[in-house]
């Protein structure tokens, strides 16, 4: 037995040997076919590819032909992605070799690469640079990602003098290297960082606000003076800084510290602090949140609320209401937001009771509240309140019955539809059965109660509880409103005939052909067809099933503009099938033109690009002689000329493929960043000259001239 499990693991490594050598023959080889594109005369594209797939297997063996790309300006970025990946220190010699020889964005991309390898032997040859007009900022970046001690050392020696975007770059260089030296361990060095930036004069205030942050947590506990210091200070952003700074703390003394501040701070530093403790849990501080959530400042009420989010029990519930029934928006809005948040578990008991003693603004902020939170102890008063003589409290009411009744109870619902009519209450009725029968787990029971419900009230009602089945969805809520289309009540065939067309899912386009093909009356078959290709148009199907969708309503349909409609559909999912049914919609003269302009769309996404002069051709369409006599892209006075481009890609019919989707990438770049652009063209077809203006990255397609 010994002898036999143990040749059957001799078996198993062998196997592993030969899996593996065969593994790394191939990579071997692959490696190999790589550099030879690289050193071939492959495209550019080809190259490129090259040096992505050599990011995932590239060795030592790859790094002197990658780094004879690095001063191309086309290769140069693909070459460092593939080196950057190889964990060899020939490459950090061949990045500092290339530094002295490559110029331009090569040489920046040099400079990057050698901080993201943290290459400490570059820190002189980086340093260096610190002076130089065009690699100063890169060289900066550089060195903060290296974060050395010399690093560090170079940039605050380069950092007297320095103004503008190097003085930025040189400190975002040490506070880099301040969080590296800290990661390292050597946090004297790092707080030494943190605090000459925070006395540097001069220094940018994101620079002053993150040197704070990073001096407080690097001392911990004995951070808290500074924290204190800059609550207390005249500049607002170190303030916020700061306490933003606390709230990443997990030092109690932080806490105690914000406790012990906040009486003496003024209002607006109040709310700051008051944020701060809530975030970091403090119940300590929901005595003065309250006091706070009741001073006269607006503002340090809003923060105050904000912060019982957090902090807030059941004890803030009065505070709140009264500022909910308040006369200011905002704060009352806050106040809302806050008690809708809190989560002892009494609230929703001592919400339901006040609910149940509240008159006036007061009973319709609680009404809000229960709807808001779902509570469901409030249902006893919510329906007493839906019979109140008031319709703002009526629809209040019904609004929060949606929000807390369970399926049981929605006979009591559907009974009040035949009384129901006057808007906003009406409105507030329907979406509270919708949002009952949403949450039901038998949606096409809902939908029978509502459906038995369709004989007891009046047309315009019927209406209404037709547009609650489609919300409801399912085989029940649809064959209802299937029956309605049919009925001798040319209203409630109409509104029937409506919610079809809006109808939400897909499984309706079977009943809109049935009635198509079953109605006698002209307007509700053009209805069905439009309705039937909506879902086409609209909703996920398989690719095969959209096609003979197409089909079937280039058939049926009566009207060309309804034909037109399912044009849009081939264009929106272009596929072989979807050419081919365009192609022979093409034969119709009157979908001539528009069934080759979608052919001629799903070449330039692809489909069947190479044969579109043999299917135009086949549609009827022939060549012209087209020459593109000026054309110009652009915005107002940025105008770029393209004439030459665009002249290239004229191949003798209507319709110009550019070699990418975007104007900007095919015509070299953007005219006028951040302002829409039109393409203008001035053309001659078979000797007529004309004009057309297009939208930014339009499909090129020439009118033919008149």
């Amino acid at each position: 037995m010994l002898k036999s499990n143990l040749k059957r693991t001799l078996i198993l490594a062998a196997a592993v040997l030969v899996t593996a050598a065969a593994s790394a023959f191939s990579q071997e080889t692959n490696e190999a076919e790589l550099l030879g594109v690289l050193r071939s005369d492959a495209t550019l594209q080809e190259k490129s590819t090259a040096c992505r797939q050599l990011v995932r297997i590239a060795t030592k063996e790859s790094v002197p032909t990658l780094a004879g790309l690095l001063g191309d300006e086309h290769l140069s970025h693909m070459a460092r992605y593939a080196l950057e990946a190889i964990r060899d220190a020939s490459v950090d010699d061949a990045l500092r070799e290339a530094l002295g020889r490559v110029q331009g964005q090569p040489r920046l991309g040099v400079i990057g690469s050698l901080g993201a390898r943290r290459d400490a032997k570059a820190v002189d040859a980086l340093a260096g640079l610190l002076r130089d007009a065009d690699a100063a900022q890169s060289a900066a970046r550089a060195l903060g990602s290296i974060g050395t001690a010399q690093a560090a050392a170079a940039l605050e020696a380069s950092l007297p003098g320095a103004t503008g975007g190097n003085q930025l770059a040189i400190c975002e260089g040490l506070l880099r290297c301040a969080e590296l030296l800290a990661a390292d361990g050597e946090d004297a060095a790092s707080q030494a960082i943190y605090d000459r930036l925070r006395g540097l004069a001069d220094a940018p205030p994101q620079v002053a606000a993150a040197a704070l942050r990073g001096a407080i947590l690097a001392r911990g506990k004995d951070g808290v003076p500074l924290l204190v210091q800059a609550i207390h200070g005249p500049d607002y952003a170190l303030a916020a800084a700061a306490v933003r700074t606390a709230m990443e703390s997990t030092d109690a003394e932080i806490s105690d510290a914000l406790l012990a501040e906040l009486p003496k701070a003024s209002a607006e530093r109040q709310g700051l602090l008051i944020l701060a403790l809530a975030d970091r849990g403090e119940s300590r501080v929901l005595p003065i949140v309250l006091r706070a959530a009741q001073s006269g400042d607006g503002q340090l009420r809003i923060l105050a609320f904000r912060a019982l989010k957090q902090v807030g029990d059941a004890s803030c519930i009065p505070a709140l209401l009264d500022a909910a029934a308040g006369d200011s928006a905002e704060v009352s809005q806050a106040a809302m937001e806050s008690l809708e948040s809190l989560q002892d578990k009494s609230v929703d008991g001592q919400v339901a009771a006040e609910l149940e003693k509240a008159q006036g603004k007061m009973r319709l902020v609680l009404l809000e509240l229960v709807a808001r939170r779902r509570t469901a102890a409030a249902a006893p008063a919510l329906w007493r309140a839906a019979d109140d003589t008031e319709p703002a409290v009526r629809a209040a009411a019904l609004a929060g019955l949606g929000a807390v009744l369970e399926t049981a109870d929605l006979p009591k619902l559907i009974a009040r539809l035949a009384d129901t009519r006057q808007e906003p209450e009406a409105a507030a009725l329907d979406k509270a059965l919708r949002e009952v029968g949403l949450r039901s787990a038998d949606r096409n029971a809902v939908a029978a109660q509502l459906v038995a419900a369709l004989p007891t009230v009046d047309g315009s009602v019927q209406a209404r509880v037709l547009e609650t089945l489609n919300v409801i969805g399912g085989a029940t809520a649809l064959e209802a409103v299937a029956a309605a289309a049919r009925s001798s009540d040319e209203a409630f065939r109409d509104a029937a005939f409506r919610v079809l067309g809006q109808w939400r899912s897909a499984d309706a386009a079977p009943v809109l052909l049935d009635l198509h093909n079953g109605a006698s009356d002209e307007r509700f078959k053009i209805r069905a067809i439009r309705a039937y290709i909506r879902i086409a148009r609209q909703f996920d199907m398989p690719a095969e099933d959209r096609a003979t969708m197409c089909r079937t309503a280039l058939e049926l349909a009566g009207r060309d503009e309804d034909k037109r409609l399912v044009m849009e559909v081939l264009l929106r999912y272009p596929s072989e099938e979807m050419q081919a049914i365009a192609l022979e919609a093409a034969k119709n003269p009157a979908l001539k033109e528009e069934a080759l302009l979608v052919v001629m769309g799903m070449a330039s996404k692809g489909i069947n690009r190479a044969e579109l002069g043999r299917a135009l051709a086949q549609a009827g369409q022939t060549p012209v002689k087209l020459e593109i006599v000026k054309a110009e892209y652009g915005a107002g006075e940025n105008m770029k000329d393209v004439t030459e481009i665009l002249r290239k890609h004229a191949k003798g019919y209507r319709i110009l493929f550019l070699p990418n989707a975007s104007y900007n990438e095919s015509f070299g770049g953007d005219p006028a960043q951040g302002i829409v652009k039109q393409l203008k063209i001035q053309y001659r077809i078979d000797g007529k000259e004309a004009e057309v203006s297009l939208s930014e990255n339009a499909m090129i397609v020439l009118p033919l001239p008149k």
